[in-house]
């Protein structure tokens, strides 16, 4: 009995302490990310960019990314994973399924993400309009401006949110461990793509990380907090 009061104890001050504390890292992550737009914007990270961009070329011919041929293809192959049309059939397969479940909360926290952060990176690329890098010759057709990196955002968001979902969902703490790491590692992957491919500076795609990741933190965070006070009201009525 003791023991299980102490887990009911602990586990109530997580629910608490969770939404606050993704809430704040939401927070800092607007600062980085304002604090790293006003060195773009002042030019300061100019030459990191070209360093790296220019690393992962060959130095006879820019326009052949380092490794062997596949690798480039594999490069296109993980920054499709961040493209549009992957995240949308990506987001109405699993909140489909999510709705269908009766799990609508997650289902719109999942929706939340996905527009949300398609709709705060276009708004910013239009508002910075950074050139895409001219110094070497681009692996991936591209349509919009440079600052923040979309497919960046975008898999931050969406991949980070799904997998707070499956690792929130699971009791077993490997399966969380393995839900969240992969959710990470597809992130990175699908913007280290972008900049081996040459159609991103470093910087883009890591703004773009930022911003998904707050995007995602704010999102779990309003959803663990509105699904709070829902239980509080319910225990308030009896329910």
């Amino acid at each position: 009995m003791i023991e299980d009061g102490k887990k009911a104890v602990v586990q109530a001050g997580r629910r608490e302490f969770l939404p606050i504390a993704l809430l704040g890292g939401a927070a800092g992550a607007a600062w980085v990310f304002l604090a790293l737009a006003g060195e773009v914007v002042e030019g300061e990270m100019r030459a990191f960019d070209e360093r790296l961009l220019l690393a992962l070329r060959t130095s006879t011919d820019s326009s052949n990314p380092l490794g062997p041929p596949w690798l480039e293809e594999v490069g296109r192959d993980l920054s499709a994973l961040g493209g549009t049309g992957v995240m949308v059939l990506l987001v109405v397969s699993v909140t489909l399924f999510l709705a269908l479940a009766r799990r609508q909360a997650e289902a719109m926290t999942l929706t939340a993400a996905a527009m949300g952060a398609t709709a705060i990176e276009l708004t910013l690329k239009g508002w910075y309009g950074r050139p895409r890098p001219d110094l070497v010759p681009h692996g991936a057709r591209v349509f919009t401006a440079s600052f923040p990196s979309g497919h960046a955002t975008l898999s931050a968001a969406v991949f980070l949110t799904a997998g707070a979902l499956l690792a929130h969902a699971e009791p077993d703490l490997r399966l969380k461990v393995y839900f969240s790491s992969l959710a990470v590692l597809l992130t990175v992957l699908v913007g280290a793509s972008r900049v081996y491919l040459g159609v991103h500076w470093p910087t883009d795609v890591l703004a773009g990380w930022v911003l998904g990741a707050g995007w995602a933190a704010t999102c779990w965070g309003a959803a663990l907090w509105l699904g709070r006070d829902a239980r509080s009201r319910r225990n308030d009525r009896g329910l």
